[in-house]
């Protein structure tokens, strides 16, 4: 033992040392052929690579998992923490990579918990088999690869974290099921009744995922990066691209509240109804400084269903599938900028509005009745390539303060510009 420090080599060795109560766990190496383990309180592991068939390393309270892998099976949890432990303190993950899910909850006996990250990344993880799975506005949520949960029904139940530098799948491994996801006690219409999780921020790095849900499912959907029902985060950052390649995979979506919600890097779904990102929570300032693209049928860009959103500004969109509308608003909100362009290259195909496969047209950019804004500015231009469609509504029963638009153009057989019958207080386009 040195400096409080005891090096284990292998099972056996990393059995006796938790046995042994001790505190600062350095593993030399890989270790294979160990059960799941426990760490005592206070208790911090690191170094090198455990391999395990089932369940991976469980927390206790205020333990750190430093500098090491931790690798099972796909479809098993890495890293998971005891639901018997009423108060979880603080569990630390300082650069950890994991193969199987990490799965951190206020559950059971736990009504206190955080979490801090700084470096995180499950390369890989298959979480369709998980039965618990939250409800909201006709569809259930799969897990994600990194998720945390407070399912406590007592309001009085704290789970906070501050989440930095968490990376999820690989182009070789997508994370099959969610990437990012964060949650709050909710009932099935989405409305938090319980236990709160707030993070002050989360950041990521790169996301990948193919959630794997059949084509044409109506009611299930993953998220790359999903705040959902319940959660409350001051700061959502997204400095890695996300993308999304399975069937109902959104790229980024809120149910919860955040005020701030930015993306530097690049959002793209491949796979049909892979919505760029869906709000339907309480949205303060939305900054997405990179292009969003979608590549799947019913695949839109940018789409306020339900919730609000105060104020929103992309660099552009565009998508490529029938069905695929770039930008569809049906609830007041505050502002829509786009620095570039708006361009679809569909016509009319399926995709998920709440639950229910839809037959919708690839539109540019469609203000449908109910929907609200105090002004949309778009600095390109806004172009359809498909049939009968229409580049640019504003529908009856919409309002719009101002409209800007540098050019709009439809390039479909059929197709028309503009068609205003809305409200509109201020119009250049």
């Amino acid at each position: 033992m040195e400096n409080n420090i005891v090096r284990v080599a292998n099972a056996t060795e990393l059995a006796e040392a938790i046995a042994a109560g001790s505190l600062n766990i350095v593993v030399d190496g890989t270790i294979t052929g160990s059960p799941s383990i426990t760490l005592p309180e206070g208790t911090t592991l690191s170094g090198g690579t455990l391999e395990f068939k089932g369940k991976g390393v469980r927390l206790t309270r205020n333990n750190t998992l430093r500098n090491i892998t931790i690798a099972t099976l796909p479809y098993e949890v890495a890293v998971y923490n005891d639901f018997s432990v009423a108060d979880a303190g603080i569990l630390r993950l300082d650069n950890v990579s994991t193969i199987g899910q990490i799965y951190i909850a206020a559950e059971g006996a736990v009504k206190n918990i955080r979490v801090e990250t700084s470096g995180v990344f499950v390369k890989d993880a298959d979480v369709r088999g998980r039965v618990d799975q939250p409800h909201g506005y006709g569809v259930d949520v799969l897990q994600g690869g990194f998720t945390l949960w407070n399912r406590q029904a007592d309001p009085e139940a704290i789970f906070t974290a501050t989440l930095k530098g968490v990376s999820v799948g690989t182009k070789e491994t997508p994370v099959r099921g969610s990437g990012v996801f964060v949650a709050g006690y909710a009932d099935r219409e989405g409305h938090l009744t319980g236990g709160a999780f707030k993070a002050d921020l989360i950041e990521t790095g790169a996301i990948i995922t193919d959630g794997g849900i059949a084509t044409g499912t109506p009611d299930k959907i993953t998220g790359g990066v999903f705040v959902v029902s319940g959660a409350i985060v001051d700061r959502v950052e997204n400095n890695g691209p996300v993308i999304t390649k399975g069937a109902n995979d959104m790229v980024l979506d809120l149910w919860g509240e955040t005020p701030e919600w930015i993306a530097n890097a690049p959002i793209t779904s491949y796979g049909p109804s892979g919505i760029g990102f869906v709000n339907f929570g309480k949205m303060g300032h939305l900054e997405i400084n990179a292009p969003i693209v979608t590549n799947g049928g019913g695949a839109r860009g940018f789409n306020v269903y339900d919730g609000s959103v105060e104020s929103a500004v992309f660099d552009s969109i565009t998508t490529t599938g029938d069905g695929a509308i770039g930008i569809q608003v049906s609830k007041p909100m505050g502002s829509i900028t786009v620095k570039g362009d708006v361009r679809t290259t569909g016509g009319e195909g399926t995709s998920l509005v709440k639950g229910v496969q839809m037959v919708l047209k690839a539109i540019g950019v469609s203000i449908k009745p109910g929907g609200e804004l105090t002004e949309i500015s778009i600095g390109g231009t806004v172009s359809t390539e498909g049939e009968n469609l229409t580049s640019f509504e504003v529908l009856d029963g919409a309002k719009v303060g101002t409209i800007k638009v540098h050019a709009v153009e439809a390039h479909g057989a059929g197709s028309t510009r503009v068609n205003i019958v809305g409200e509109v207080d201020s119009s250049n386009i």
